[in-house]
């Protein structure tokens, strides 16, 4: 059984807790209910909490383990070079977003300097709901291509495409590259998606290293 740091706050100190094991180690409800001596019930009801704040996830074995509000920093860090390049190949800004309970969350941008361009500043939060192309990347919700494209779906005479940063087999994050369509001679997707794929993939391998 593993021992629990107190600082009189109950309910925090158990969630810390089950933080603390999971970091160590993936685990399930049961595990973490007989490591931490908690009825299943809590561990699920606090775990689930957990995830639903980003400070934990589940696999698809039902383990869970840290969160991707863990990597919150890391991933901004290495993103934004990769974004700067995503920009400088394609001439359109770029963004990663990530998820935030029923929103994403800009994460970093990176503006490009043409005239006309699309400006999307970082702490932009928008619904998952709004149906863009980052909303679906983080869902998972892609094509057989690996990318997502919208067109005109947030406002008008805009398109994107976006790419979902894999790891551990869930999507952690989202490349985009939105641009004006009058830009684009083809969609989004086959004028942008092979550079916004190389993005996520770069992304994935810093993390990894």
């Amino acid at each position: 059984m593993t021992s629990m740091h107190t600082t009189g706050v109950g309910v925090l100190d158990k969630s810390m807790a089950i933080v603390d094991l999971c970091e160590r180690q993936p685990a399930s409800a049961s595990d973490i209910a007989r490591e931490l001596d908690l009825t299943v019930s809590t561990a699920h009801r606090l775990a689930a909490a957990l995830t639903a704040h980003g400070l934990l996830q589940r696999d698809a074995t039902g383990l869970y383990r840290l969160g991707r509000r863990f990597l919150t920093s890391r991933v901004a860090e290495i993103a934004h070079p990769v974004l700067e390049r995503l920009t400088h190949d394609t001439g359109e800004s770029a963004q990663l977003w990530v998820l935030r309970g029923e929103d994403r969350l800009c994460l970093a941008s990176v503006i490009t300097d043409t005239e006309l361009r699309v400006v999307m500043d970082v702490g932009v939060r928008l619904p998952l709901a709004d149906g863009g192309s980052a909303s679906l990347a983080l869902q998972g919700d892609v094509g057989p291509e690996g990318w997502a494209e919208t067109h005109s779906t947030r406002t008008p005479g805009l398109g994107s495409v976006s790419a979902p940063v894999i790891l551990h087999g869930e999507p952690v994050a989202a490349v985009s590259v939105i641009a004006p369509l009058l830009r684009m001679t083809k969609s989004p997707g086959e004028t942008f998606g092979k550079e916004v794929l190389a993005a996520a993939a770069d992304i994935v391998h810093r993390l990894e290293e």
